[in-house]
């Protein structure tokens, strides 16, 4: 067997070891922060919008990128999500937070840990740089003048093609699958970001709360509209700014992104999407609920 045969199987073997690792921290994660959007399903539809996207572009790029793509594409998308870390919540009926970066960082710093351990000497500098950068392009900062969330380093140019799609289809859900997995993905967030909701909807008391408990009712309604119109809000952001984040794929495959696979990335879709929404002031607590649908997502 070759030298170059052994470093690949070793690779191969280590990578599998990594996502393994991975995936069963991401279990731990799931059961005691009680996830709903940051689960396995969310991992497969980036995996699958991943590969649509990187086989979209294949045959534009170099085989320096293709190389980089098959080695480390899979591992970044599957352990990019891999800790999760929530503020201190300041009341019990408040939406809990993630601070920028915070869950990202201690997820690399896990991960390149378990690395050095299991298997030394088997990614090079490059590969951890990549992988860097991959798990980094999904950090989201919010702009205030969109109110919606964005990945900043999108906006470098010189970002690796590993990272650039990872980040795409993170928040591709819009633009790859269309509207009805966008409410589907805003659903679950909400749910994940609001557990004292959960069973009250599992219980159904939530449709009596207007009568039992009008203060909390209300509070519960002000966070659905909040939502709802970052779903708004958030479309529209991600049509904006579309054309500036693909500029770092090569020039000839972005027509390919823009009419084939971001092919719901549109006018019409993200009006469509503000005409469904209820963003109102006076939007009551059985539309939000109704527009939400969180009984699909709470079944047994």
């Amino acid at each position: 067997m070759s030298s170059d045969t052994q470093q690949s199987d070793a690779l191969t073997d280590c990578i599998a070891q990594v996502k393994s690792f991975a995936l069963q921290e991401f279990d731990r994660q799931i059961q005691s922060h009680q996830l709903y959007y940051h689960t396995h399903d969310h991992i497969a539809q980036v995996q699958r919008r991943s590969q649509l996207i990187s086989d979209t572009i294949r045959p534009n790029l170099s085989q320096d990128e293709i190389a980089q793509i098959d080695r480390l594409l899979d591992l970044c998308v599957v352990t990019h999500d891999m800790i999760q870390i929530f503020q201190a919540q300041p009341h019990p009926h408040s939406t809990r937070t993630r601070s920028s970066g915070v869950s990202e960082t201690a997820t690399l710093d896990q991960l390149i840990d378990y690395i050095d351990s299991v298997c030394p000497g088997t990614f090079t500098d490059l590969d951890r740089n990549i992988i860097r950068a991959a798990i980094n392009a999904t950090i989201c900062a919010y702009d205030p003048e969109q109110q919606a969330i964005y990945q900043p380093s999108l906006d470098d140019p010189d970002l690796p093609i590993v990272a650039r799609i990872l980040a795409l289809a993170d928040l591709g859900a819009l633009g790859i699958d269309g509207i009805e997995m966008y409410n589907r993905e805003g659903s679950l967030l909400f749910l994940e970001e609001n557990l004292d909701v959960v069973p009250l909807l599992i219980t159904g008391k939530i449709e009596q709360l207007e009568t039992t408990d009008p203060s909390l009712a209300e509070n519960i309604r002000q966070r659905l509209l909040k939502r709802s119109r970052f779903q708004v809000n958030f479309a529209k952001s991600r049509l904006a700014r579309f054309d500036h984040e693909i500029r770092g794929f090569p020039e000839s495959a972005i027509d390919k992104l823009r009419h084939e696979v971001f092919q719901h990335l549109r006018t019409e879709t993200v009006q469509e999407i503000e005409n469904r929404t209820p963003i109102s002031d006076q939007a009551s607590l059985k539309a939000l609920l109704e527009f939400f649908r969180f009984e699909q997502y709470l079944k047994a």
